[in-house]
């Protein structure tokens, strides 16, 4: 009799949404995490005294889109969300605006700033609302060829597919000038579409932008205590379904005889037995830990790139006080604050050069507004994000270049809140470097895989392993930011591979 049917390697939020299906699905599962707490990069820890500091993830938007919070019950096992209205503020330090979850809202506060620009945000809206839910829909589903025919369909609905196709294989930028002609407006929406990694130049990348009515659809949240109230709630939906969940484990390798994954073995020498193996780390990771007859030359050609962003997270004596922003609002969303475009294609010119970005772009995060347990009173928890920054460097080294590009991210935020330098209490400076090192997020890609087109839905991570089952082994599942739908907090690959492997252990589907 093996250990486990299911051991899960991992414990990142889609591994574990993974594993609580098939708990609830009856097998017994366990998940072994090297790490010292479960979440991976969805994660959150008291770093600072009083301030709690999420490792990655901060923002729960996409997970909205799906049923896993509902399914498997995560409000019962402790998942308290907190609505996030205004969902963003956006600025270029002069001139803020907000995205409201109301969309009629925010076209009207736009259109009374910024003359027909509320009547574009409104046109876009009208246009793209039907691919915005086709892209969810297929987000939930496992990929398949046809994807994108099935994107133009519904793209088309109501007007001429055959103008709209066009429009979803141009670069976003360019979309977003067909739509938006002031730059104030226009520069934040397609700083948010950037935060996929793509800049707004790649041809092919106009889904980035064109999902933007989602965020009305699904809205903004945060759990409470954290983004890693998520990930608590799905361990203890695993053991309060009889799974077992271990710490401080990690994997060493992966058993596989005649073709066959038999289990697991930890770097202390411990082994487990399976039925099935389900790896929620990055694909990389997992094929390192395979025999190298099992590992077909697709999964070593992946492309992972060169880094992607920086975080820096710090612990605040007094709350942001931004010079132009109305409060508490300003607070309470993500701050999409670009002065113009040209910033942003400036930091990614740099980024392709090799050197840390000089003046970046920034989304602010200071949920401690909305949530008083991650700071204490009158505190504040901030959290600035920051693009494009590269893994390789052309000159020097991460360890010698860290606090020039923490100053860079400093100096740039001032440009919208003066004097937050002053009210720093603690920090946790996250380069390119530490979150692969520490996060095991291969070259501080935070997406796992670049997301470009090459490598997005069933060519993600490559096409025979898009179904969630690695080939050439029986037994051997995938899962997470490597397979589709790629990063982001949303749990849908975490819930597709439940599908295939529940499916092929127990002849029938979870739902």
């Amino acid at each position: 009799m093996p250990d486990f049917d299911v051991i899960v390697m991992g414990a990142g939020h889609n591994a574990l949404v993974t594993a609580a299906y098939a708990a609830k699905a009856g097998l017994k599962v366990g998940v072994f995490e090297r790490r010292h707490l479960v979440g991976g990069a969805v994660s959150t820890e008291e770093l600072v005294p009083g301030y709690r500091f999420d490792y990655g993830g901060s923002a729960h938007i996409l997970i909205r889109l799906t049923p896993v919070v509902r399914e498997l019950e995560l409000t019962r096992h402790g998942l308290h969300y907190l609505d996030v209205d205004p969902m963003f503020h956006c600025s270029d330090g002069e001139t803020p605006w907000f995205i409201h979850r109301d969309a009629g809202r925010t076209a009207r506060e736009l259109e009374a700033l910024f003359p027909g620009q509320g009547e574009a945000y409104t046109r876009f809206l009208d246009d793209w609302t039907p691919f915005a839910r086709s892209v969810a829909d297929l987000f939930n589903s496992a990929p398949g060829p046809l994807d994108m025919g099935k994107m133009v369909v519904s793209s088309g609905k109501g007007r001429d597919w055959m103008e709209q196709l066009p429009r979803i294989l141009r670069p976003y930028g360019d979309v977003a000038k067909e739509y938006f002609s002031d730059e104030r407006v226009r520069a934040p929406l397609v700083w948010m579409a950037a935060q996929s990694g793509p800049p707004p130049s790649d041809p092919l990348s106009a889904p980035f932008l064109l999902w933007h009515p989602l965020y009305h659809e699904g809205g903004v949240a945060r759990p409470k205590g954290g983004s890693g109230g998520l990930t608590k709630a799905l361990k203890r939906a695993i053991e309060a379904d009889g799974g077992q969940v271990f710490v401080n484990a990690p994997v060493k390798d992966i058993l596989v005889k005649d073709g066959k994954a038999q289990g697991v073995r930890l770097e202390n020498g411990d082994t487990y037995t399976a039925r099935a193996v389900v790896s929620g780390t990055h694909v990389l990771t997992m094929a390192g830990a395979l025999p190298d007859e099992y590992v077909p030359a697709s999964a070593r050609q992946v492309r992972v790139g060169n880094g992607f962003g920086m975080v820096l997270r710090l612990a605040l004596s007094e709350q942001v006080k931004y010079r132009h922003h109305t409060e508490p609002d300003s607070r309470v969303g993500l701050g999409l604050l670009i002065k113009n475009e040209r910033q942003l294609m400036k930091g990614y010119g740099q980024y392709l050069a090799g050197e840390p970005t000089t003046d970046p772009p920034l989304i602010a995060m200071s949920f401690s507004a909305v949530d008083d347990s991650l700071a204490p009173p009158g505190g504040e928890a901030l959290w600035l994000w920051a693009q494009y920054y590269p893994y390789e460097l052309s000159s020097g080294s991460w360890e010698t270049r860290t606090a020039e590009a923490r100053e860079n991210i400093l100096r740039a935020f001032e440009h919208y809140a003066p004097g937050t330098r002053d009210t720093i209490v603690g920090e946790l400076v996250q380069t390119p470097q530490w979150l692969h090192d520490n996060l095991g997020l291969h070259r501080g890609n935070v997406m796992h895989l670049e997301m470009s087109f090459d490598q997005m839905f069933s060519f993600r991570p490559w096409m025979k392993a898009s179904g969630y089952r690695w080939p050439g082994v029986k037994g051997l599942y995938l899962t997470g930011a490597s397979t589709h739908p790629g990063g982001g907090i949303m749990g849908a690959s975490g819930r597709n591979a439940a599908n295939v492997l529940v499916r092929d252990l127990t002849r029938r589907r979870w739902q």
